[in-house]
C-alpha cells in the first residue's frame, strides 16, 4: 500500500503509454453504483487508488480495492458494482 501511495498518476501515465497503450485515464465512480453487463472495444489495464469494487468478467467476480490491478481483455463481457465509499481507478487503454 505504500507503492501505490507513492505512486503519482502522471507515473502511472507515463509508464503505461511507454507499454502502448493509447489512453491513459482516472475513473471517478459513485458510491453504490452499479453498471450492467457490458464490453468494450478495447482492452483496460488498471489500478484501483481509492474505494473498492466487485469486478465480475465472464461470470467470475473478484472484489478488488486500494492497490489492486485488473485487467479486461476488449470483447470480454463484464460488469461492476462500487462499493459504499466508491471508487477510483486508474485505467490504460489499448
Amino acid at each position: 500500500m505504500e507503492q501505490i501511495k507513492r505512486l503519482s498518476f502522471e507515473d502511472f501515465k507515463e509508464e503505461k503509454l511507454q507499454q502502448g497503450y493509447r489512453d491513459v485515464l482516472e475513473r471517478r465512480w459513485e458510491p453504490h453504483s452499479e453498471t450492467e453487463l457490458h464490453h468494450h472495444d478495447f482492452t483496460a489495464d488498471a489500478l484501483v487508488i481509492e474505494g473498492e469494487f466487485w469486478l465480475t468478467v465472464e461470470g467470475k467476480t473478484r472484489h478488488l480495492s486500494l492497490g489492486e490491478a485488473f485487467h479486461v481483455p476488449a470483447g470480454f463481457m463484464h460488469k461492476e458494482k462500487y462499493g459504499p465509499e466508491g471508487c477510483v481507478f486508474w485505467v490504460a487503454r489499448i
